[in-house]
């Protein structure tokens, strides 16, 4: 990159970091927050001004619906830290917490994606089917993960396939050079659905072919999280791109102040082209993710690329988000499977985590795979901002003499995340397990391998946001020869981490150690 190019990366870093602060605070939850604290302290200075008689009654009142509140939160069906944050907040300040609640858990908009979903999640049962055959060969393998396998195809439709090759990519730059070698070879159609896209060298050089291919004819879809409008791109892209022959659009667009754009959102990265290949993992479309853009250090970032039958997961895990607002959809000629015999050895489940389905997906999958390893589970991960059922498995699975080793950031890229995730180190170190943070910079890789035998390649980070809120992705693979290379891979980044131990841990910074502490509770918002 030449110096002028690299000022202007920089410049323009600088002016998107000034515009997402004040598009957070425009459209973000801190306005609503603002707003519900301003009028508290206006009714409070208006029954002492006021209604000073009616002060025991109107006080009473409001306890009341704090009460109701609290109670409302008890009684759902979530993880102890989330509903342990929201009774503090609401029995601390009544209106804020019990309106925000009610804001952010009970959204009608939401309730109606939610039920568009579950009709979509029905109807695409009709074209992807679990072989029979497979299932069989996998409870033949080892009776165990076919448990797992059932359990994500009866709870999510997704099921596990054979007949697929599988590519490990270690860095961005890697996964960029094969999507754009497999994108010049789209004959039909290309999907893309990323949580971030944004504009710079690696979107102009994909956009150079996607232009080139939407006007031969190739039917090109392209879908980003709305929160891009706010910080990446202009609020009518998806316009653009439409006169430039790409289909276009945005998962639930922002709307200010009525906006809960921290929850629920579409965390996914998906590439499916033809139904003959696909990209998953946990690299946007941004120049930091393959290194040309210098963010937070060298950026440490994964994808897989899977050939052949487990395709056509993935697309339909595109399809079901995309036809959220169709009103006319077609699965079927996007869904069938090409008969290719690929000689590929091993498993491949594809598999995908919604907030509206009532199942842990994501993290069950994790969950297993720490629970049943016998030898070692090595993990990369950009955040730890996890629950004490995720806490308990992690030092359960050390206690039992499993080597258990996380990659964690040096440079973060959140300072509250990091002190969070600072937070949980010295229970996990006393447990056994091993805790390492990448030198060089940021990892944002969401990686599992275990015992030489399993993988997760995705785009689940250990955090409430990816295991309980957000739309995910990721996939399983079992007794597939790329599990080699994915280990690898992590033994290569091992050797550019630093060992955190309880003792370098204290001597860290202590404003960092009490920054977690305090934040702790408020972790199911981080």
């Amino acid at each position: 990159m030449s110096t002028e190019e690299k000022r202007f990366s920089e410049e323009n870093i600088v002016l998107q970091k000034g515009r997402r602060g004040a598009m957070k605070v425009i459209y973000g939850r801190t306005a609503v927050i603002a707003l519900l604290f301003v009028i508290q302290i206006l009714l409070m200075i208006l029954l002492v001004d006021f209604f000073s008689q009616y002060i025991p009654v109107i006080f009473g009142g409001y306890m009341v619906f704090a009460l109701y509140i609290v109670l409302i939160i008890i009684n759902k069906e979530e993880s102890p830290e989330n509903k342990l944050m929201w009774t503090i907040i609401t029995m601390l300040l009544p209106l804020v917490g019990g309106a925000l609640y009610l804001y952010v858990e009970m959204q009608p908009g939401y309730r109606l994606l939610e039920k568009r979903l579950n009709n979509i999640y029905k109807r695409t049962e009709d074209y992807v089917k679990q072989d029979i055959a497979v299932m069989h060969a996998l409870e033949e393998a080892d009776k165990g993960t076919v448990r797992l396998a059932r359990y994500v195809h009866k709870n999510g439709n997704f099921p596990v396939y054979q007949n697929t090759r599988v590519k490990y990519f270690p860095l961005g730059e890697d996964k960029f050079a094969a999507m754009l070698e497999e994108l010049a070879k789209a004959e039909k159609f290309i999907f893309m659905e990323y949580f971030i896209l944004k504009e710079g060298y690696m979107w102009e050089k994909i956009l150079e072919i996607l232009e080139e291919k939407a006007k031969a004819g190739v039917e090109v879809r392209v879908m980003y999280d709305g929160t891009c409008a706010m910080f990446d791109l202009p609020y009518k892209y998806p316009e653009e791109l439409k006169a430039k022959g790409i289909q276009c659009k945005m998962f639930a667009p922002i709307r200010p102040i009525l906006s809960t754009h921290y929850n629920n959102r579409d965390h996914r990265k998906i590439l499916v082209i033809d139904g003959k290949v696909g990209f998953t993992g946990g690299i946007n479309i941004g120049d930091e993710y393959i290194n040309r853009v210098e963010k937070h250090g060298h950026w440490k970032d994964t994808a897989v690329m899977l050939e052949g039958d487990a395709v056509q997961g993935l697309a339909m895990m595109f399809l079901q988000m995309w036809n959220v607002s169709e009103k006319q959809v077609e699965y079927g000629k996007y869904l069938a499977k090409e008969e290719k015999d690929l000689q590929a050895t091993g498993f491949v489940m594809p598999y995908g985590d919604s907030p509206f389905d009532d199942e842990l997906i994501g993290e069950t999958v994790y969950m297993d795979i720490l629970n049943r390893a016998e030898e070692y589970v090595h993990i990369m991960t950009p955040y730890l901002i996890i629950d004490q059922r995720m806490i308990t498995a992690l030092s359960f699975a050390a206690k039992r003499g499993v080597d258990v080793k996380l990659i964690l950031p040096h440079v973060p890229d959140k300072k509250f995340a990091f002190a969070l995730a600072k937070n949980h180190y010295p229970a996990l170190l006393k447990a056994g397990v091993k805790i390492y943070e990448y030198t060089p910079g940021f990892v944002h890789a969401k990686v599992f391998t275990s015992d030489d035998e399993k993988a997760v390649v995705g785009t689940i980070n250990l955090d409430y946001r990816s295991l309980y809120l957000h739309f995910e992705c990721g996939a399983f693979l079992y007794r597939v020869e790329e599990i080699e290379n994915i280990e690898k891979d992590f033994q290569e980044t091992l050797a550019k981490c630093q060992e955190i131990t309880l003792e370098n841990y204290k001597k860290g910074t202590l404003l960092l150690r009490i920054e977690g502490w305090l934040l702790k509770w408020l972790a199911p918002l981080m």
